[in-house]
């Protein structure tokens, strides 16, 4: 019996000895006996079937064609058989063909193709190159060194340009692509090549020449109208990316043109849109978790929170590992004002990855809103160290991430009233340099002076001018603390040296006009207010801007105006929570539209619910509206934030006072005074600090009466 092996070998043989038949037997003919050749082939000039020169010919074509057959076989075993070792068999074969049919580009671009799979890439291009010389026309020997470079493309890791190796391969691609299209019109694949080449070649219009007609030449193809659409947004036109996905008809659209389009639609922060092309991809493709992922983030920053809820819900449930949806539940029920099982979730996402920045972000944020400030202090020192490197080099993205802890750490010592670990958490930042210097510079600064520490506010603040004199930001910094300490002069000179002459002035002037409103210079104030105006042309310079007039107005009891500036605020940005609480603790202080007041805060607290001036204001709101109970609670929650803030301590003092807890009342007046006494003149209303001055004292003559009732002697 015949083993598998031999077996196999004799049947390739037979396959090859059936395909060489034919020609053979041509061969073995003469152009008369074949009665088939015209008559003129029968001339003198034509060479007779004796001729030396045609049988030649055909017995050369003979020994191509079994070289050829051979080679085929040698290579169909290599891949079938799993016998690497018989490519050098094909190979050798090839050339033996070759020998015999040297300008045959069939066998070129075989034997190419064989160099090009198994490896031997320069090899392939010189039999490509030398081909292309006499075959200038042939598409496989265009397509197979068109692919050649795309591979070298791929390998090569410098950077690409016209004068670098890489750029002199993308050149050649572009070539033969451009060939290859000539050759070919009607064929998208190679169109779609091109135009990404030109896109690595950073020649747009050629690109946009290349997709559009691959387009023109299949409307619906999802290649050529990504693309398409990817440039464009690339190149900042994000409409026209959108418009070339709405383009197409809505139920000729693909999961992938959907997702591009709500990703496009995202970006323009459209989130109304990109919600819909999102939903659309999803009801397509429902398993495509990454879609879902989309979709609920779409919704999330759309405000549609429970649905959000929902998608990411569903999302973890079909990947329990996904600490990230968890992440992102926790954050949907912070907003929602569901802490405690914010803080579950969360807590389950670090336990799935107890390495996620994020998750460790967030369980610190929450601990800090639910009051366990020791515990988000804990939470943020260990992401501290997480993110410490023992030599102190660091990466831009680095540094972001251990700038945000350690000033989420120093905030959280702040609230705690622990101003020196404050500082020392800021220090670290300053360390790092750049930017996450000049915030550390601030942070200190801040600590100081919640602490009434203003000489040692100032002093930091010089120290940051002299380590990084060009730095604008950190010279106002100085600036508002000169004019705070009483050298108004100076301050004012620093501020104008800050002055360049270009759009970038608007943030000097939005300096200048708060140091004139907290030294009540109200026309200087608005002057500069009046010359930033005209350079404030982004979204957040206006918003900004109007908040600055608004307090002006408010500052100087020209309450209408003041309103009317901060609705515009609103009106831009329905989110900004400095305004909500702002307008909103205004209308309360005077007692009017107090649930319309009631609501602005409220939003303001959840947009920010660790911030202990809005806790304060939204105590003051329910102390107004009679709710002494949750007064009690948020003005509890406010001072344990900002223990030094002499309002809070009023406001407390006022709630205990009416709900009669006199001795209670007096005892928060007494720390209202102390911490006015410390406080910068600019922070001070006078006005407020003679109306404690008598509740003190009405309070202690009650105190001394009821002690002199119960004969006890007055403290």
């Amino acid at each position: 019996m015949m083993n598998p092996k031999t077996f196999a070998s004799a049947t390739r043989l037979a396959a090859a000895s059936f395909l060489l038949a034919p020609a053979l037997a041509f061969c073995a003919q003469s152009p008369a006996s074949s009665g088939s050749a015209p008559a003129a082939a029968q001339s003198k000039t034509a060479p007779s079937s004796a001729s030396p020169t045609s049988n030649g010919l055909d017995s050369d074509r003979a020994k191509a064609y079994y070289h050829a057959a051979l080679a085929g076989l040698y290579e169909d075993e290599a891949i079938s058989e799993g016998h690497p070792e018989q490519v050098t068999s094909a190979i050798e074969q090839y050339k033996l063909a070759l020998q015999h049919d040297p300008d045959s580009p069939s066998l070129n671009d075989q034997l190419a193709d064989l160099y090009f799979r198994s490896g031997h890439v320069h090899e392939a291009e010189g039999i490509l190159k030398n081909l292309l010389v006499k075959s200038p026309s042939d598409v496989p020997a265009h397509k197979l060194l068109g692919r050649i470079y795309l591979r070298r493309l791929g390998e090569e890791q410098s950077g690409i340009s016209s004068s670098s190796p890489a750029g002199n391969t993308l050149d050649k691609a572009i070539a033969e692509y451009e060939k290859i299209c000539a050759l070919q019109p009607s064929d998208v694949e190679d169109r779609m090549v091109l135009g990404q080449l030109y896109t690595v070649k950073h020649q747009p219009d050629k690109a946009e020449a290349a997709f559009k007609s691959a387009q023109a030449i299949e409307p619906d193809s999802e290649d050529a109208v990504l693309n398409l659409a990817r440039l464009y947004a690339e190149n900042g036109n994000l409409k026209q990316a959108v418009q070339t996905i709405e383009s197409v008809p809505e139920g000729s659209r693909t999961p992938k043109m959907e997702f591009t389009l709500g990703a496009a639609y995202d970006q323009m922060k459209d989130s109304k849109n990109a919600v819909q092309a999102y939903k659309r991809a999803a009801e397509m493709d429902p398993s495509d978790l990454q879609t879902i992922d989309a979709l609920a983030q779409a919704l999330m920053n759309d405000k549609q929170y429970d649905a959000a809820l929902k998608e990411y819900q569903d999302l973890s449930q079909a990947d329990p590992e996904n600490s990230e949806a968890l992440v992102h539940i926790a954050e949907i029920l912070r907003r929602q004002g569901k802490y405690q099982d914010a803080l579950a979730a969360v807590k389950k996402a670090r336990s799935i990855d107890p390495t996620s920045l994020e998750a460790g972000f967030n369980e610190g944020m929450l601990l800090d809103v639910l009051g366990h400030l020791n515990q988000a202090a804990q939470t943020y020192q260990a992401m501290v160290d997480q993110t410490s490197h023992a030599n102190g080099a660091y990466t831009s993205a680095e540094k972001n991430n251990r700038g945000i802890f350690l000033g989420r750490l120093g905030a959280v010592y702040i609230e705690q009233n622990k101003i020196d670990q404050a500082v020392a958490t800021y220090q670290k930042m300053i360390d790092m340099g750049g930017d996450s210097a000049a915030q550390g510079y601030q942070g200190q600064v801040d600590a100081y002076r919640t602490a009434h520490q203003y000489d040692k506010s100032l002093a930091v603040a010089k120290q940051a001018a002299a380590a990084d004199p060009k730095n604008r930001d950190i010279q106002l910094m100085l600036a508002g603390e000169l004019a705070d300490r009483g050298q108004v002069d100076q301050a004012m000179s620093l501020a104008k040296a800050q002055l360049k002459g270009n759009n970038d002035d608007r943030t000097v002037y939005f300096a200048m006009a708060q140091m004139d409103v907290r030294l009540k210079r109200w026309k200087d104030a608005e002057q500069a207010l009046d010359k930033a105006e005209p350079l404030a042309t982004k979204k957040d310079d206006k918003i900004y801007l109007l908040f600055l007039r608004g307090e002006l107005a408010e500052r100087q009891k020209h309450l209408e105006p003041a309103e009317r500036y901060f609705r515009q605020v609103l009106d831009l940005d329905p989110q900004n929570a400095m305004t909500l609480n702002y307008l909103g603790y205004m209308l309360a202080d005077k007692s009017e539209r107090l649930p319309e007041a009631l609501k602005m805060i409220q939003k303001a607290v959840a947009l920010e619910p660790w911030n202990g001036a809005y806790l304060d204001s939204l105590g003051w709101v329910y102390y107004k509206l009679g709710d002494y109970e949750l007064a009690e609670n948020n003005l509890l929650q406010a001072v344990q934030r900002d223990q030094t803030d002499p309002t809070v301590h009023m406001h407390l003092g006022d709630l205990y006072e009416k709900t009669g807890r006199i001795r209670q009342a007096a005892a928060q007046w007494e720390m209202s005074l102390s911490d006015f006494a410390k406080s910068a003149p600019a922070d001070v209303e006078p006005g407020d600090v003679s109306k404690v001055q008598k509740k003190l004292e009405t309070a202690r003559i009650k105190l001394a009466k009821q002690d002199e009732s119960l004969g006890q002697k007055p403290e």
